[in-house]
């Protein structure tokens, strides 16, 4: 995440903490997409795919009213696994900070090009692990509280 902080309702969130959805989005931050290629093809190949999900995730959301989606981990037997299987220096070195994958999709991340096209293209967007939510029914207006707040990301040297 390039040394973001990330703070959501003045908590500030260890990316390395997170567990990573769909190796696109981090679970409990709102509206927040990455993207992170693949690493025995083709970078671009996956990032051209998480690119078109958020697209067709921030369509979903106009169409629907939403303002915010979370990624929600609501299964306690989800087991944390590293973001990746490399060994290199550098992931090694960076495991840390990196969100975490979970052992079964969502939370899982393929390195598979084939099984990420239905994933991105085709699965259901309103999936029961993100959490969507729109303006408040009384005020009618896209106005947001601030417990529905999207995160605030500072990037590092940024004032």
């Amino acid at each position: 995440m390039g040394g973001a902080e990330i703070d959501i309702d003045g908590q500030r969130l260890s990316p390395g903490r997170a567990l990573s959805y769909k190796g696109a989005m981090c679970s409990d931050v709102p509206n927040l997409a990455a993207v992170f290629g693949y690493t025995n093809a083709s970078w671009t190949l996956k990032a051209d795919l998480i690119c078109s999900y958020v697209c067709r995730l921030l369509n979903y959301m106009e169409k629907h009213g939403y303002l915010q989606c979370t990624p929600r981990n609501k299964d306690p037997s989800i087991e944390l696994l590293p973001p990746v299987n490399f060994t290199s220096g550098y992931f090694q070195r960076a495991m840390d900070k990196l969100p975490k994958q979970g052992s079964r999709k969502p939370w899982r991340i393929y390195q598979n090009y084939v099984l990420d096209i239905v994933t991105f293209r085709f699965a259901a967007l309103n999936d029961g692990a993100l959490e969507f939510s729109g303006p408040s029914p009384a005020s009618g207006s896209p106005q947001m509280s601030r417990a529905s707040r999207p995160a605030e990301v500072q990037m590092p040297g940024a004032h």
